[in-house]
């Protein structure tokens, strides 16, 4: 993923920080609880193809 890219990125409902979790290959917005999947190098930002994210979650 590149850096540059996720420095202009943001959360499409709230306009808020995007976490980037290599891991889970994901873009986390705190705020909203929402996880963005990243598919082949490209984040998908549609709140339809995002996962609720679970509190537990957002403590990592």
């Amino acid at each position: 993923m590149d850096h540059r890219l996720l420095d202009i990125l943001v959360c499409p409902i709230c306009k808020g920080l995007l976490e980037y979790r290599k891991s889970a290959q994901e873009l986390v917005c705190k705020a909203d609880a929402l996880a963005y999947p990243i598919r082949d190098g490209i984040p998908v930002m549609l709140e339809s193809d995002a996962r609720k994210v679970e509190p537990a979650e957002l403590g990592r």
